[in-house]
């Protein structure tokens, strides 16, 4: 198939753009890197009649160290998170995860920005946002909205951004020197949305007991999710082979995902448990290897 008829606009600048949004609302949206959109508009899932492209504005296309977070605008492609020395060496989690997302064609041209307006749960990118409890910057005629991955995701496909308002920014914490960490997944193919996937930061002390946890899972509820309960359960324990035992068991206790034609839930279910319990194995090995968040 391919999309109906739409009005091209190409503004020339955030402002443009803003007002672009407020004048036409709900029958207008936004074009960055395409990757996310236009399957959506061929498939005629959605029927814009503007399509407005700030694929080239200026303004948007930074990776910078401000405060104790890492800005990210929303126009930066995957391919410049997955090259870029200051990803590595502040926020080496989100590197090995941008690894996961489609293909290199699809890395060369999709935007992050795009990746989290999409919604979806199985993307790697909302799940390790939602791990390091990062920030999603979005700006309208009225203002800055600065929102939480809870406030933001809503359900599958589903997010809390208005009809006028556009992604400005996405925010993710600076990872401890003395942290370690892991992104696994497991998809039909590389490129795939996951069936199931999962973002651990671990952070011990000198007699490796856990001194800070943060876990994600995505791709088997309907945004990504924050295994609160897990991480509580882990604090003040050293990561012995029956401790991750209850972990994967916990993890699937605290998921609910459906059934598909590429998987039934008690797969997913069962599949996350394993990731979370891999995840967590392979942050822990790091953190005795002395690597930090530089692994």
């Amino acid at each position: 198939m391919k999309p109906a008829v739409f009005n091209y606009i190409r503004p020339e600048s955030v402002e443009e753009t803003l007002q672009l949004l407020s004048d036409y609302g709900d029958d207008a949206k936004i074009l960055s890197g395409g990757q996310s959109l236009i399957p959506v508009l061929n498939m005629r899932l959605s029927t814009p009649k503007y399509l407005i492209d700030i694929g080239r504005l200026e303004g948007l296309n930074y990776i910078r160290e401000e405060g104790d977070h890492l800005s990210v605008g929303a126009l930066v492609k995957h391919k410049d998170i997955e090259s870029s020395p200051l990803v590595k060496e502040l926020c080496p989690i989100l590197g090995e995860a941008i690894r996961w997302v489609g293909t290199t064609q699809i890395r060369n041209r999709g935007t992050i920005g795009g990746s989290i307006a999409h919604g979806d749960p199985s993307a790697e990118l909302p799940c390790v946002l939602a791990a390091l409890r990062g920030e999603i910057v979005v700006a309208s005629l009225e203002g800055e909205d600065v929102l939480s991955p809870e406030e933001f995701f809503l359900t599958y496909m589903l997010t809390s951004m208005q009809p006028d308002q556009v992604i400005k920014e996405i925010r993710f914490p600076i990872m401890s020197k003395k942290s370690a960490f892991s992104f696994v997944e497991v998809a039909r193919t590389h490129g795939d949305f996951a069936l199931a996937e999962a973002a651990v930061i671990l952070e011990t002390d000198e007699t490796e007991t856990v001194i800070k946890a943060q876990i994600a899972v995505g791709g088997v509820n309907p945004t990504p999710t924050v295994l609160e309960e897990v991480e509580d359960h882990i604090m003040g324990k050293k990561l012995t082979d029956e401790l991750l035992t209850e972990v994967r068991r916990m993890t699937e206790g605290n998921v609910d995902p459906e059934s598909d034609l590429h998987g039934t839930a008690e797969y997913r279910r069962e599949l996350v448990g394993v990731l979370v319990q891999r995840a967590l194995k392979t942050a822990g090995e790091r953190v005795k290897k002395g690597a930090g968040r530089h692994e």
